[in-house]
């Protein structure tokens, strides 16, 4: 998915403005900004271009003020009459308000594409603790491990996320202390049932581990761009041309995908601990769940637990606590995006 882009220098924050007539408008003319506020439109405005756009729903209606049409979504052409400006204030015709309300409903009639599920994956469990080291904190022996930890952010996350969207499906690969292999975890996301108006994301959760005792910070990995699967639940093969090329698009877009997740759960992590850790960036890999799981997905390394620092941290349940809300902040930024650009271009049809 990609939004085609518009830069604005001023976003006007509307407020119900006064009725108004002025010279050279005609009673069939509206406010614009009053008129939109009432349709629960909103209006992006720059005063120094004189351009604007409308938008509702991830539909937008782009014009230059007085200019003699308006564009849908930057591609279609609206024949009315843009919106002016009269004595600083935005008027529309009757016509181009009516029409630009009769759009926007019929994007309202739809079921709005959105992420419909976020899957939560704490790494390791059970059999599996994954790694582990022991350091002294505030005079006491302390054993520090990865399956624990994993399942501490997991669920403090899926409590965030669950206030936040009652009308998600917020999935948990794991919600106690039980082993599950890497071909379950992805198993449980692939076969998560989607209306046809939904996506799905993956997170999943791990700490890093290293012969270095200094090594420190967080990182987030997504699948390297180069690296070919099957993502269509349909045929791919030589033979099957346009599964081919629908399978190609829908890999390109769960690669762009996943690299926004990234950056907004490094950009959430860095708001939340601050100094305490630092930032690894993110990086492209060809992790297991990562390769497999049939939707944009990211794997969190949220510190090193041998690093006697960072492992007494990560012992910390503010901080993990921290940790949590990071990740929390940079998925719903992502979901903020996406909805608003009305996500992927190409749907994986279950």
């Amino acid at each position: 998915m990609k939004r085609k882009g518009r830069a604005f220098l001023f976003i006007i924050f509307l407020s119900i403005l006064n009725t108004a007539v002025f010279a050279g408008t005609t009673q069939a003319d509206v406010n614009l900004l009053e008129s939109s506020i009432e349709a629960g439109i909103s209006v992006y405005w720059d005063p120094f271009s004189l351009s604007g756009v409308m938008e509702k729903n991830g539909k937008q209606i782009s014009f230059k003020a007085g200019g003699d049409f308006a564009l849908k979504n930057y591609s279609t052409i609206m024949n009315e009459k843009a919106p002016y400006l009269k004595d600083g204030v935005l008027f529309a015709g009757q016509k181009f308000m009516t029409a630009a309300i009769n759009y926007f409903k019929e994007q309202d009639s739809q079921n709005h594409y959105k992420v419909g599920v976020i899957l939560i994956d704490p790494g390791h469990g059970g059999k599996d603790p994954g790694a582990s080291a022991t350091h002294v904190i505030k005079g006491k022996s302390v054993k520090v491990v990865e399956k624990d930890v994993n399942l501490n952010i997991g669920l403090k996350l899926y409590k965030c996320l669950k206030k936040a969207y009652p009308d998600k499906r917020i999935i948990m690969t794991r919600d106690k202390d039980v082993y599950l292999s890497l071909g379950q975890r992805t198993e449980i996301a692939n076969s998560v049932k989607l209306a046809p108006n939904e996506a799905i994301v993956y997170v999943s959760i791990h700490v890093n581990a290293s012969l270095d005792k200094n090594a420190s910070g967080y990182e987030v990995w997504y699948l390297s761009p180069g690296y070919r699967r099957k993502v269509l639940n349909k045929d791919v093969s030589e033979d099957n041309d346009i599964n081919t090329i629908v399978n190609a698009i829908m890999e390109e877009e769960y690669t762009t995908e996943s690299v926004l997740i990234s950056k907004f759960i490094m950009e959430g992590i860095k708001a939340q601990v601050g100094k305490l850790s630092s930032s690894r960036g993110i990086k492209a890999e060809e992790w297991f769940v990562v390769r497999n799981a049939k939707m944009p997905s990211v794997l969190v390394e949220t510190g090193f637990l041998t690093n006697p620092e960072e492992g007494a941290l990560l012992a910390d349940e503010d901080y993990l606590q921290k940790i949590a809300f990071g990740i929390y902040n940079g998925l719903q930024a992502f979901v903020t995006h996406f909805e608003r650009s009305r996500g992927f271009t190409v749907k994986n049809e279950k």
